[in-house]
C-alpha cells in the first residue's frame, strides 16, 4: 500500500524553496537557464520558472527547456527505454550560463550523468546545478543535488511515485514497497544494466551537479 510522503500543498511549498535558493545561488535570474528531464522533470522545470518570473518580474521570458538523455544512457544495449523526447533549448543557447538541471527523483545518479553527457554536446556552461524534488539516496555515481525539495531514505524494496497534475490528474508524492514479484524482476534488470565500462567524462561543463568533474 502507498504511503504519500508529499501531498500538492507539501510539493508547492518545496518547489516555491528551490526557486528561491537557485535565484539565492544565482543572485538573481540573469544567465540562468532552466532544463527540465523528461518526462516529469520537464513539468517541474516549467512550474520553477513560472515561480522565477514572478519573484524576479525582469527575468528572461526564455528561461526554461528541457534536455533528453535517452541516447546518452549506459544502458541502452540491455534495458528498454522510453522514447527520446525532444531536446529544447531557450534561444540564448546554454554557454557561459548557469544550467540548473531539473528532475523528480535523485535515484542511482545514471540518469542525471547520461544528461550531462547530453548537455556538453550542446554547448560549455558556465556551471551546472542539479535540483530534484525527491533525493532517494542509494547513488551509483558521486552525483548529488544542490537544490532538494525532500530528502527521503528508502530500501530498495522501495519505489516512489511522483505523481503531476500534467500527467496523472492528482498531486502527491508516495512511496510503497514493491512486491517479491515485482522486487525479484527489478533486481535482475538491475544486474542486468551494470555498466561495462566506467562513467564519460563530463568535463566540457566547467561544473557538474554537486560539484564532481
Amino acid at each position: 500500500m502507498a504511503r504519500v510522503v508529499l501531498s500538492q500543498a507539501d510539493m508547492t511549498r518545496a518547489l516555491t524553496r528551490i526557486s528561491h535558493e537557485i535565484l539565492e545561488s544565482n543572485r538573481g535570474a540573469d544567465d540562468l537557464v532552466i532544463l527540465g528531464v523528461p518526462t516529469r522533470g520537464v513539468f517541474l522545470a516549467q512550474r520553477i520558472g513560472a515561480i522565477i518570473q514572478r519573484i524576479e518580474p525582469d527575468a528572461p521570458k526564455a528561461l526554461v527547456g528541457a534536455l533528453d538523455a535517452t541516447m546518452y544512457r549506459d544502458d541502452l544495449s540491455r534495458n528498454l527505454t522510453r522514447t527520446p523526447r525532444p531536446t529544447q533549448i531557450p534561444a540564448g543557447g546554454v554557454d557561459g550560463k548557469t544550467v540548473v538541471l531539473v528532475d523528480d527523483v535523485l535515484y542511482s545518479g545514471r540518469t542525471i550523468r547520461a544528461a550531462l553527457d547530453a548537455l556538453s554536446d550542446i554547448g560549455r556552461p558556465r556551471i551546472v546545478r542539479l535540483a530534484v524534488l525527491v533525493d532517494r539516496g542509494h547513488r551509483e555515481l558521486p552525483i548529488r543535488a544542490d537544490f532538494v525539495g525532500k530528502n527521503l531514505p528508502t530500501s530498495t524494496d522501495e519505489r516512489i511515485n511522483v505523481r503531476l497534475a500534467e500527467l496523472d490528474e492528482v498531486e502527491e508524492v508516495s512511496i510503497e514497497t514493491r512486491s517479491g514479484e515485482a522486487r525479484s524482476s527489478a533486481d535482475t534488470r538491475s544486474a542486468d544494466a551494470a555498466p561495462s565500462a566506467r562513467p564519460a567524462d563530463a568535463s566540457n561543463t566547467s561544473d557538474t551537479a554537486g560539484g564532481t568533474r
